[in-house]
């Protein structure tokens, strides 16, 4: 954040302090601050996993935010069991332990430093905490989920120093046999968060193949996508992602249990029937909380209806949950792209092979597009679809580079012609803004970021292209909103989402949070290059020589012929200070020129 730019809000915000710290230093002042700092280091760890930031450090004393208490408890009793455990191998008496406290309340937030009566409170209430022990605001309980295994004694009302008013103030710890979830199973969708009777929140779970023929598969996830797609053009409504609701393909699900893993009020779900000429299609919309039906229905029509079916659908859903669809909204909402089933095959068919991401299927993805546009010339997302190939061509260094600056030029081509046929594709203007930010041109790059947003709200990939364009275009504030939502709207999300998470945060200066997500991102793909080159920029900006040396020694064994100069000609930020600092960083991390 720059410099004298403040930013206030309402804020869950968590105020920890070292018990004893004085007499902790009397044994051994040396010793003392480096196990208290190790303590800070580790809170500071379970923090960001738990969807928090360490804001600073003050002595013995730590400060951090969250959105929701849910989180900042969770982190809390995390972190006070582990440290029982960690202190408990220690050889001697210098053992630090905290006290916590969590309240709600209004902050100013400027050069990483937050303040305000919020931070004030947080520290009032650590004070009555016990030694190991966490104290948390009336208010900030009350919108803790009661489902969560947290137990609570009621310490009554309490006058604090600095407020008028008594607040009432609760021990919590975990209950007895309780386990806190996982922070990379965490649902980071939360109702609390997106749901609420005016903005609803749905899961469609992949619709089932009932057909004889496994080859028929793509029929029936074609139409879970498809609705979940045209549910996305709305900003009423909260639809999960798909890489999240197909994590649950071919699986017998509880429906109770979904809502609550994804963090939704509806699940639509469904099976899909073809046979010859003819498709048998039901759907069924759930209330989770309750697993009371909605809406069900069954229909048996001619192939030549199959789109009907998916609109009629898409009414159902939008009637049982009274959606009031924009103005702006209603054409690009019943837009179904077209109206020819062996396109829309074929255009199936080749999305699937494209998301495998395998260099060998490109051949066939430009093949299986062109069907689809021979069978129907003005199909946008056929065209989107051909454009991401050779996007996707222009990237892959086994190409030659003559054959990748066709690939470009092909892209750039395409991708025009989608928005030709359909002035409203969404995903269109997602691609376009890639290929505007890979010229450099910023501007362009932001406008066309901000379209393919605009229409479709609560599409998570979007999004997330949209976070990682208007970083390098200079907006990392909005950035960070954008990749944020991606990431609630998809709670298990792609690799490429970590990506950008470690960008923006660079960007901000949340140095903790960006070598968190590029960490997150290398322990799930050790093989990606990208992650390791962000690990090694970003410790090696940070001072963490070390750390950052072991970063880029698994970039050479990745990529041999890795050099700085070469991978900083390619990075496209409007801020030519951003690709020195990437460069510097990189120097420091030990990378060849």
């Amino acid at each position: 954040m720059k410099k004298d730019q403040l930013s206030r809000k309402l804020a869950v915000i968590l105020h920890a302090d070292v018990v004893d710290s004085t007499a902790l230093v009397r044994q051994d002042e040396t010793l003392a601050h480096q196990r208290i700092q190790d303590t800070f280091r580790r809170f500071s760890d379970t923090i960001a996993s738990h969807d928090g930031i360490a804001q600073e450090i003050r002595g013995d004393a730590l400060v951090a935010e969250f959105a929701m208490a849910s989180d900042a408890v969770g982190a809390s009793l995390s972190f006070q069991t582990a440290n029982i455990n960690h202190n408990a191998q220690l050889p001697d008496g210098i053992k630090p332990e905290l006290r916590i406290g969590i309240a709600m309340g209004e902050v100013v937030i400027a050069d990483n430093t937050v303040t305000g009566e919020g931070v004030v409170l947080a520290q009032r209430l650590e004070q009555l905490a016990k030694k190991g022990g966490v104290c948390i605001q009336g208010a900030a309980y009350e919108t803790v989920p009661k489902r969560l295994p947290f137990k609570y004694e009621n310490l009554g009302d309490h006058l604090v120093k600095g407020f008028d008013e008594p607040v009432r103030v609760y021990s919590v710890s975990l209950k007895p046999g309780g386990e806190i979830p996982e922070p990379n199973l965490k649902i980071q969708l939360k109702i609390e968060a997106l749901g609420s009777p005016k903005k609803p929140s749905i899961a469609v779970l992949p619709f089932t193949n009932m057909s004889s023929d496994n080859e028929q598969e793509f029929f029936s996830d074609g139409i879970t996508e498809d609705i979940i797609t045209a549910l996305s053009k709305t900003s009423a409504l909260a639809v999960i992602a798909r890489n999240s609701t197909f994590t649950y393909k071919g699986k017998a699900v509880d429906v109770k249990q979904v809502g609550l893993d994804l963090g939704v009020h509806y699940i639509l779900e469904g099976s899909v029937r073809k046979s010859g000429s003819r498709v048998r299609v039901t759907a069924q919309l759930i209330y989770a909380t309750t697993n009371q039906h909605i809406w069900a229905e069954r229909y048996d029509r001619d192939l030549e209806d199959f789109f009907a079916v998916q609109d009629e659908i898409m009414r159902e859903i939008v009637s049982a949950l009274d959606i009031q669809l924009l103005a702006g909204e209603q054409s690009r909402f019943w837009s179904s792209g077209t109206q020819n089933l062996q396109a829309w095959e074929y255009f199936r068919m080749a999305r699937d092979l494209l998301n495998a991401y395998q260099t060998e299927n490109h051949p066939e993805v430009i093949r299986l597009c062109r069907k689809a546009i021979d069978a129907d010339s003005e199909y946008a997302a056929a065209w989107d679809l051909l454009a991401g190939c050779y996007f996707h061509m222009e990237e892959d260094a086994r190409y030659s580079e003559e054959e990748r600056g066709q690939a470009l030029q092909f892209s750039r081509e395409y991708t025009q012609r989608a928005l030709e046929c359909d002035p409203s594709f969404a995903e269109a203007y997602s691609m376009s803004a890639l290929l505007h930010l890979n010229s450099k041109q910023f501007d362009e790059a932001a406008i066309s970021a901000n379209k393919s947003v605009e229409m479709a709200p609560n599409y998570a990939n979007n999004l997330g292209v949209s976070a990682i364009v208007l970083n390098k275009c200079g907006e990392p504030g909005i950035a960070m909103e954008r990749i944020r939502k991606a990431i609630r709207l998809s709670p298990v999300y792609p690799l490429w989402y970590l990506a950008a998470l470690g960008q923006v945060t660079r960007s901000l200066g949340r140095i903790d949070e960006s070598i968190n997500a590029f960490s997150e991102m290398v322990n799930r793909d050790p093989g990606s290059l990208e992650g390791y080159i962000g690990l090694a920029e970003i410790l090696g900006e940070s001072g963490q020589i070390e750390a950052a040396r072991n970063a880029a020694v698994e970039v050479i064994r990745i990529n041999p012929n890795f050099s700085i100069n070469e991978y900083v000609d390619n990075l496209a930020y409007r801020d030519p200070n951003e690709i020195e600092r990437f460069a510097e960083g990189l120097r420091i991390a030990g990378l060849p020129e």
